[in-house]
């Protein structure tokens, strides 16, 4: 749609936020199966719930406005889900890698929609509609609610990570000091082997000289 007035611009990026939502609501009902962590966990479904009242806040907004409630492709969400994706399919299968990907992930989502609520909530005061505004103040605050906890998540899970990796090393650090005394026993008895050879050949050299004399 061609933007021409305040009010065609803010019913664009309605439209814009709308799109988003429906967007992220499916890249976290498909990622949800693949978390380990039951915060994580807990997060993900209010954040779920969360996003579907949001969606029908959205078309209360709409209804406000007297339009019909339409999706605007929104290329920043688009390319937020792309970049989950990609760095998802580039994790390892570490079950705590993906549960820190995936709250990452979350984090980049919620701080989107902050931005972009707080400029819809201003709009809407700017043009008198405060009918709006207060629909949309409330998406907002869930946002930035969920926003901190998922960050609050995060250095959990990076405390949590660092210990497994350090438990990981000690492992590797064990296994192959085990496998450096193995070598080391072997090499040991390889050697003794090669000094008791060498010791029988001297008798018997001597015992042939002996003989000889004789």
């Amino acid at each position: 749609m061609a933007i021409k007035t305040l009010e065609d611009k803010f019913q664009h990026e309605l439209g814009d936020i709308y799109d988003a939502e429906h967007q992220f609501l499916e890249m976290q009902q498909q990622v949800l199966p693949k978390v380990s962590s039951p915060q994580v966990t807990r997060l993900l479904e209010q954040h779920i719930k969360q996003t579907e009242q949001q969606i029908t806040v959205l078309e209360q907004a709409f209804a406000a406005l007297g339009v019909e409630a339409k999706r605007v492709k929104c290329q920043g969400a688009t390319g937020i889900v792309t970049e989950n994706k990609k760095t998802l399919k580039d994790v390892s299968s570490d079950p705590m890698l993906v549960d820190l990907a995936i709250a990452g992930g979350s984090a980049k989502v919620e701080h989107y929609e902050i931005s972009v609520y707080r400029g819809l909530v201003a709009g809407a005061e700017a043009m008198g509609q405060t009918k709006v505004m207060k629909l949309l103040q409330r998406n907002l605050a869930q946002e930035e609610q969920t926003a901190a906890k998922i960050e609050q998540s995060i250095p959990k899970l990076l405390q949590q990570a660092v210990k497994n990796a350090g438990s990981a090393t000690s492992g590797k650090k064990a296994t192959s000091a085990k496998g450096r005394t193995s070598a080391k026993g072997v090499s040991n008895t390889s050697n003794s082997t090669t000094d008791a050879a060498s010791q029988t050949d001297e008798v018997e050299s001597a015992m042939v000289a002996t003989t000889g004399q004789a």
